[in-house]
């Protein structure tokens, strides 16, 4: 089942505004009788007062219509049919207004339903919003990407209503399924962030993606142990992430070479200083030196394949090449 991100909107004031439109309603039609009041007949045959104008008015818009109280003339008459009579018809649907919210809301994500299905296309599915997940999606949103884009696949109810209070596009059930990962659009897809809880359904996630797409979409999939990413390598992830082996090295970091692990939180912290980038080589950059180039560069992506700056001299940036360089993300923020 697929869920969108919702307005919500406080019970209270939705009664209230209903209620109000109400009254407002029938001190409406009030109004109008009360000036047209010659053109009604009462069967006392007694003038009508502004208490009977009311009266009138309540009747006829609870569709009650005791028949004591007529239009007579043609005026009356004439503001029956094009005044009274509408009114009457949207003071019921005020009245009935929670089943009509209930059947709009259903039609509004049906529609919302068959627009997205109709343009989703490279969008990146999240499997799991766990700590996880939640970081994939964060990250992925402060790089610029748009929420619409963004599609949760998650088994967990809450983590499934954190990530559609989230604004994001969330299926329900869990992602080791075809039906599920279909219902995601997986074969239209960008990529696929596997951060399931275990590395057993991160395996069997790997495998399913894989057969259902023939590899044509890139998967990057998180490992608890560092022993399972062979494995998840072999099951079709382009990349593996291994959680416990990182975690692991940073420690090891903050206790031999604190200054470093600063610097490892400081790239990997948005908004705060250096930040890690990646962009095409301009025309006036090929044929240079990258450790010529401003901003500070520190690798190349050339046809798919990481090269280190630490390659024999006379390495020069050529046509099609990527560069991995930092940037200074405050001032980023501060332009934003």
């Amino acid at each position: 089942m697929i869920h969108f991100p919702r307005v919500r909107q406080s019970p209270l004031r939705a009664l209230g505004i209903r209620l109000f439109a109400a009254i407002g309603l029938v001190l409406l039609i009030v109004l109008v009788v009360f000036i047209d009041r010659r053109g009604y007949r009462d069967i006392t045959d007694t003038p009508l007062s502004l208490l009977d104008c009311a009266y009138y008015a309540v009747v006829t818009l609870s569709t009650t219509g005791y028949g004591d109280i007529t239009p007579i003339s043609q005026s009356a008459r004439l503001v029956n049919v094009l005044v009274i009579t509408p009114a009457r018809v949207l003071f019921l649907i005020i009245l009935v207004g929670t089943t009509l919210e209930v059947l709009t809301e259903q039609y509004r994500t049906n529609l919302r339903l068959t627009r997205w299905r109709k343009t989703v296309k490279d969008h990146v599915i999240v499997c799991g919003y766990g700590t996880k997940g939640r970081s994939a999606v964060n990250v992925l949103l402060e790089n610029g990407m748009d929420k619409r884009k963004i599609v949760v696949v998650e088994n967990s109810p809450a983590a499934l209503r954190s990530a559609i209070a989230n604004g994001l596009v969330g299926v329900e059930g869990s992602a080791t399924r075809s039906a599920v990962l279909l219902e995601a659009h997986v074969k239209d897809a960008k990529s696929v962030i596997i951060a399931t809880h275990s590395d057993d359904a991160a395996v069997l996630v790997t495998l399913t993606v894989r057969q259902l797409t023939a590899g044509k979409v890139r998967i990057i999939a998180a490992a608890r142990e560092a022993e399972n990413a062979p494995l998840l390598k072999q099951s079709g992830a382009h990349h593996v992430i291994v959680s416990a082996s990182t975690a692991g090295r940073l420690l090891g970091l903050s206790t031999s070479a604190p200054p470093l692990i600063d610097v490892v939180e400081d790239l990997l912290t948005p908004g705060q200083g250096m930040a890690l980038a990646m962009r095409s080589a301009e025309r006036q950059e090929v044929g240079q030196a990258p450790r010529d180039l401003d901003p500070l560069v520190i690798a190349l992506v050339r046809r798919g394949k990481v090269v280190s700056l630490a390659e024999p001299a006379g390495l020069t940036v050529e046509t099609g090449d990527m560069l991995v360089y930092v940037r200074d993300d405050r001032s980023a923020s501060l332009s934003q």
